[in-house]
């Protein structure tokens, strides 16, 4: 459970496709992609902030 196989990734596909349309479905691909790309970029500056505070503070004892 909690598990998206292929069938359902074709479902939803064809649910994007009939809604949006064949035209819409570059600029939605393109948005995706980048509010992954933007997301993963604050998930490392967060990581980063936290390891050099972290650091910070081993240095400091």
């Amino acid at each position: 459970m909690g598990r998206i196989g292929f069938q359902e990734i074709l479902i939803v596909f064809g649910l994007v496709l009939l809604i949006f349309g064949p035209s819409k479905l570059p600029e939605i691909g393109k948005s995706l992609g980048k509010g992954i790309r933007e997301f993963k970029q604050a998930t490392n500056d967060i990581t980063n902030s936290v390891n050099n505070e972290e650091t910070s503070a081993d240095k400091k004892s």
